[in-house]
């Protein structure tokens, strides 16, 4: 019931199902998930991360796991304070690991991933829907 009320995707969170979104490291990158006609879109935030400090990979068939690897950790003195350290430690990339898991009706085999100016996008194409016919005629009888 909750399913068709709440739909995809809150439904899952509601009956205990593998949640959409699972994150896990030092920071989350911003997502932003858009869907097209034909596709999925993520955009995440990946500010000064190249193309080689990103994998992006599928997992148990339907999960797409972005990980990314910043610096090490800058040398300072002993004496160094951290009060706070939101962007990471080092040059400022520091790691973030976020899995999300896609739906079903997906090409997990033709996945496309550009970064351009800090923001990673990942094109998830969508399988054709079946198409049905708009009218369909149902049979009458006197009995069931």
């Amino acid at each position: 019931m909750a399913e068709s009320i709440f739909g995809y995707p809150f439904g899952r969170f509601l009956w205990g199902h593998p949640p959409i979104y699972r994150e896990w490291s030092g920071s989350t990158p911003l997502l932003d998930w858009l869907e097209s006609p034909t596709a999925h879109i993520l955009k995440i935030n990946v500010p000064g991360f190249s193309k080689d400090d990103i994998k992006v990979q599928i997992e148990d068939g339907n999960i797409l796991h972005v990980k990314g690897e910043g610096g090490k950790e800058e040398a300072l003195a002993k004496d160094t304070v951290w009060h706070v350290a939101e962007r990471g430690i080092g040059n400022g990339k520091g790691d973030f690991s976020r899995a999300i898991e896609l739906p079903e009706n997906v090409k997990v085999d033709q996945i496309k991933a550009h970064v351009e100016n800090g923001v990673l996008t990942v094109l998830v194409p969508k399988e054709a829907a079946p198409k049905s016919p708009k009218v369909r005629n149902v049979n009458i009888t006197s009995r069931l």
